[in-house]
C-alpha cells in the first residue's frame, strides 16, 4: 500500500503543503513546525511572511532555532492578523501602559501607606503619660517628641514628591 502523507504513520500532508497543494516530502522543512491539525497557524504565516520567505528563512537556521523562529514568526502573523497596522508593537506598547499606570498605582498607594504610618507614630499617646501631667502640656519633652515626628513626615513628603512626581502628590 503507497503512503499518500510525508512519512510512515502520517497519512496526511502539513497544513503548509495542505494549504499550498503541493505534495508534503519526508524532508519537507514545513511539516515538523506546521502540523496536519492547525492549518490556521500556517495560513496566518503564510499570509504576513509568504511561504517562500518562511521556507528560506527556516533554510537558513540551524535545526535547534527553528521551533523558536517558527514560534516567533506565528506570535507576529497573528499579531499582524489582529491588528495590521501596529502587530505585535501594538501589543508590546499597550502592555508597556499597563505597566506605567500599575506602577504610579503602586507609588501612590505606598505613599498613602508611609502617609498613614507618620499619622499613626504622631497621634499615638505618649507611653502612659495621662494628658494633665506635665510632659504632655507643653514641657520640653513633648515639644521635642512634636519635633521628631513632624521632620520625619515633611522628609518622607519630599521624597515622595520627587519619586512620583509633583502633579500625583495629592496630600
Amino acid at each position: 500500500m503507497k503512503e499518500s502523507g510525508r512519512k510512515q504513520g502520517a497519512p496526511s500532508p502539513c497544513a503548509a503543503c495542505k494549504l499550498l497543494r503541493r505534495r508534503c516530502a519526508q524532508d519537507c522543512v514545513f511539516a515538523p513546525y506546521f502540523p496536519a491539525d492547525d492549518p490556521q497557524k500556517f495560513a496566518n504565516v503564510h499570509k504576513v511572511f509568504g511561504a517562500s520567505n518562511v521556507n528560506k528563512m527556516l533554510q537558513e537556521l540551524p535545526v535547534h532555532q527553528r521551533g523558536d523562529a517558527v514560534s516567533s514568526m506565528v506570535y507576529e502573523a497573528n499579531a499582524r492578523v489582529r491588528d495590521p497596522v501596529y502587530g505585535c508593537v501594538g501589543a508590546i506598547s499597550s502592555l508597556q501602559q499597563q505597566i506605567d499606570v500599575l506602577q504610579t498605582q503602586l507609588a501612590l498607594a505606598q505613599a498613602e501607606v508611609v502617609h498613614l504610618r507618620v499619622r499613626q507614630t504622631a497621634s499615638m499617646p505618649n507611653h502612659g503619660v495621662g494628658p494633665g501631667s506635665p510632659s504632655s502640656s507643653g514641657s520640653p519633652s513633648s515639644r521635642l517628641m512634636g519635633s521628631q515626628v513632624k521632620p520625619i513626615f515633611e522628609m518622607d513628603m519630599v521624597v515622595d514628591q520627587a519619586s512620583l512626581g509633583e502633579s500625583m502628590w495629592s496630600c
